[in-house]
């Protein structure tokens, strides 16, 4: 494989990493929640704390997700613009 290659080939992989470590991380975040509320309606259904841990831990997870499938690499074509900007 040529430099390039194995250059683009080590983006991806990383991408893929990244994928499967927040599937898994969307997992916990379920489960653990889950387990929250189930704690929250036994003891009587007062007020509802849980909200407080899944509002705070989603934000991340949601910026986590947003990072992953959104965010794009920056080009060539990118930067080329920018250094235009600037002569």
């Amino acid at each position: 494989m040529t430099q390039v290659e194995v250059s683009q080939y080590d983006q991806a992989r990383k991408r893929a990493e990244k994928k499967r470590k927040f599937r898994g991380d969307v997992v916990v975040y379920a489960v653990i929640n889950s387990f929250l509320v189930i704690i929250w309606a036994l003891s009587g259904f007062g007020y509802f704390w849980p909200a407080w841990v899944m509002a705070g831990w989603g934000v991340f997870v949601a910026l986590a997700g947003w990072d992953i499938y959104f965010r794009r690499e920056i080009t060539e074509e990118d930067i080329q613009k920018e250094m235009g900007k600037y002569r």
